[in-house]
């Protein structure tokens, strides 16, 4: 083999052993993402690209208003914010949060008067009357969307296992105008 052919073998090799490593490194410790609806509004919109963040990941990672990525279904992935943690008793009195009796600002709900009038949507409600439990079940998450009057959420469908969390959103991507790291 020519010099000039073996060079061209090993580079193609680097190349395919780097696009493999990619490919494991994306299946293993990162997954993109890509919004569908309006439920995380403003915060998130509709088609807006992620990298959620999947290695290492368990319960002790989780902290009040990450935003998650989580499996709903087989089929179906849902992007929400953790408001509860389990032990956590949430109430909401006239659109405001309370978490263990302590009023808790959302500031990401309120960024534009039409978030505000999206707040006060939220209503008044507590576990036991949505669910039946003071607080969250072990091994449970609580979580709503931040456009509260169009979002599919714990209210609607109960808690999230914590096994069925795929991982943390840590990155917008797409649109590079809203690029933006750190949620």
């Amino acid at each position: 083999m020519s010099p000039r052919m073996k060079d061209l073998f090993y580079w193609g090799l680097g190349f395919v052993c780097g696009i493999s490593l990619l490919v494991q490194v994306q299946n293993h410790l990162y997954s993109n993402y890509r919004v569908e609806g309006k439920s995380m509004d403003p915060t998130l919109q509709d088609g807006n690209r992620l990298i959620v963040t999947k290695v290492g990941f368990d319960e002790s990672d989780i902290e009040h208003f990450d935003i998650i990525v989580f499996h709903k279904t087989n089929q179906e992935d849902y992007v929400k914010r953790v408001i509860g943690l389990p032990g956590d008793e949430i109430t909401y009195k006239n659109g405001s949060l309370y978490i263990n009796q302590q009023f808790i600002e959302e500031s990401y709900i309120n960024k534009t008067a039409s978030m505000r009038m999206a707040s006060r949507q939220t209503g008044s409600f507590t576990l036991k009357s949505l669910m039946g439990v003071e607080k969250v079940p072990e091994g449970m998450l609580f979580v709503l969307g931040d456009n509260r009057h169009m979002s599919y959420d714990s209210r609607h469908f109960g808690f999230v296992p914590i096994d069925s969390v795929v991982g943390k959103v840590n990155m917008r991507y797409w649109p590079l105008t809203e690029w933006q790291a750190g949620f």
